[in-house]
């Protein structure tokens, strides 16, 4: 409803809505970010803030409906600055939501020179009946998980300490670098056809830190239920299966860290 400027942004909620609960969600994008500055690469990690705060909204079945951003640097790059909104607002677009506002902070001493932060807020809707919140989840349900889009914006506290045990320089491995930077996905538009087709959707987790083994069990509300995962169901995607080897890590502790190609389930 409001114009740009102002201090707060305004918005009405959607008229087809009879009781409408508002569905809110804040995240980052992590040390996903150091890789982003260290490789002039800052187009996609508002995508990446949008993923991550939205994915989260859609647990309950929720519409994503506004999203404001937060950025705060030493000084402010109009360049980079302009290049992370142009990502947000390129996520906010896939996630059908709309760019309320954001605030922008300038503080000189607190970061260092071409640094920044971001932080992002999204606001969703859901009718107060169709709530999503694992109640209805029986014994014998079906675990559908759909496919990430890499790493998304966990673990690379991980991943970064592997390539610096490895000595792995990214400007020299491009391959490498674009998979551990391909923006989030966003699953709004995938997980909305599925519910607006009527299916019986009873629970749903956003994939993130803690991986499968500490997200799946969120969306239970009975201590008699577990998840049980065959691992052989799905190709776990290259560049998870090297970040093992290479880091020497067990089995289970990229299941616990990353995602391993499951963004959704």
């Amino acid at each position: 409803l409001g114009g740009v400027g102002g201090f707060a942004a305004l918005a009405r909620l959607p008229e087809r809505y009879e009781l409408p609960v508002l569905v809110t969600g804040t995240d980052g994008v992590g040390t996903k970010l150091r890789l982003a500055i260290d490789h002039d690469r800052h187009d996609g990690v508002g995508q990446d803030l949008v993923a991550m705060c939205v994915n989260d909204c859609l647990v309950v079945g929720a519409e994503p409906l506004l999203f404001l951003d937060y950025y705060a640097t030493a000084r402010l790059d109009v360049d980079v600055a302009a290049r992370v909104i142009e990502g947000i607002a390129r996520g906010c677009e896939l996630a059908g939501c709309a760019l309320a506002g954001g605030e922008t902070a300038e503080m000189p001493g607190f970061y260092g020179s071409g640094e920044y932060d971001l932080a992002g807020f999204s606001v969703g809707v859901v009718e107060e009946g169709d709530i999503i919140d694992g109640t209805g989840i029986e014994a014998g349900d079906a675990l559908v998980a759909l496919a990430s889009s890499g790493p998304h914006s966990n673990g690379f506290s991980l991943i970064r300490r592997i390539l610096e045990q490895q000595g792995r320089n990214l400007e020299d491995e491009a391959r490498l670098r674009d998979a551990l930077l391909e923006p989030t996905r966003i699953y709004v538009t995938a997980v909305r056809a599925v519910l607006d087709a009527g299916h019986d959707v009873r629970g749903m987790v956003h994939v993130t830190g803690g991986g499968l083994p500490e997200n799946l069990p969120r969306m239970l509300t009975r201590e008699d239920l577990a998840c049980a995962v065959d691992l052989d169901s799905w190709r776990v995607p290259q560049l998870f299966v090297d970040l093992a080897d290479a880091g020497g890590v067990d089995d289970l502790e990229p299941l616990r860290v990353l995602n391993c190609g499951v963004g959704f389930v």
